[in-house]
């Protein structure tokens, strides 16, 4: 899959196709919806299918002071978006040249001229355009006058709770990671890279990898079963046990937020690479310990707690097979 970040100068394979537009965030159920409709269009016209979404999120651009929120990094998105049969993803740099551009030169320009699309899929809640002034509306219009048709889909959901964004990170928060990959349809994952720590994990008898945590959202402090998948080294791509922690590590009078993952079957030299955790389940808060002993001690609960978990069936990665694609190499064209 091709990741583009502009509409100029697009490869002439990907003009005329069908484009699904919106944030995806977590990339749920509700997402899934649009890009489904999307596809099936794109094959009965015999079109490529594009992701049109905004690096960074506009959230970021308008709060950039706020707390982390993001559920999917731009690698984890494109893995997931891969797998749901996209053809390319043009990931427009939102700045304060997009930000202000009208509805009307969004349709005109980059949808019509540059992309000449034939298609379009959009959520009902879609907006677009300088003070969200387009919407499916204008879409509409724009296609009647560019020879483009628009497909909005309602709001998706069970019973009468929609799939959000809001709502999962509103799981996160509360610890119920089963409850949010209910709402995504994939297991919600941390993906980062692997950062020397402060090595106290490997004298203790139980060495952990540092993750980069960037702008992910910081679900629930506290202990987690987890699956890790190495995304580079010698190691198969394959998911592994392990346990992590999130939270300051009130024990040592730490402030700073880590997130540290123990493999429960891997020693190995694991800095500098990448890894995705999948959070399966729960399995208590942060807290401090009196002593190393002590904590020593609860380390070695948490890791039989977190093997005992992993083997259930209501916790396997296959529970939700779009948590089964690997990432390709990420190779982003136009590069703002």
């Amino acid at each position: 899959m091709r990741i583009l970040r502009h509409t100029g100068d697009v490869p002439a394979g990907l003009r005329g196709g069908v484009a699904v537009l919106g944030n995806f965030d977590g990339v749920h159920r509700g997402h899934q919806a649009l890009l489904n409709l999307g596809r099936e269009r794109a094959s009965a016209l015999g079109a490529p299918l594009l992701v049109i979404t905004f690096e960074p999120h506009p959230r970021s651009f308008f709060a950039p002071g706020g707390p982390p929120f993001r559920l999917t990094s731009l690698r984890s998105k494109t893995r997931l978006l891969a797998a749901l049969g996209v053809d390319a993803v043009i990931a427009l740099h939102f700045d304060a040249e997009l930000s202000r551009m009208p509805a009307d030169t969004f349709v005109d320009d980059l949808l019509a001229r540059d992309l000449g699309l034939r298609h379009v899929v959009v959520g009902y809640d879609f907006s677009f355009g300088h003070r969200r002034g387009g919407n499916a509306e204008r879409l509409r219009l724009g296609g009647e006058e560019h020879g483009f048709t628009v497909d909005v889909v309602d709001p998706v959901g069970e019973g009468v709770l929609v799939y959000s964004s809001t709502r999962i990170r509103e799981a996160l928060g509360e610890g119920l990671v089963a409850k949010a990959a209910q709402q995504l349809g994939h297991w919600w994952e941390i993906d980062g890279r692997i950062e020397k720590g402060d090595q106290r994990g490997r004298t203790i008898g139980f060495p952990t990898a540092n993750v980069a945590m960037g702008d992910h959202l910081q679900p629930r402090f506290g202990v987690y079963a987890v699956r890790a998948m190495l995304d580079g080294g010698p190691q198969p791509r394959e998911w592994l046990p392990a346990v992590a922690n999130l939270g300051r590590r009130p024990t040592f009078d730490k402030e700073n937020v880590t997130w540290e993952v123990h493999f429960l079957d891997l020693d190995a030299d694991l800095y500098g690479l990448h890894v995705r955790t999948a959070l399966v389940d729960f399995i208590r808060p942060e807290q401090k310990f009196d002593g190393l002993e002590a904590l020593k001690a609860q380390i070695a609960a948490d890791a039989l707690a977190a093997r005992d978990r992993l083997a259930s069936e209501d916790t396997a990665i296959a529970r939700f097979p779009l948590s089964l694609a690997t990432s390709a190499p990420l190779t982003i064209e136009g590069a703002a």
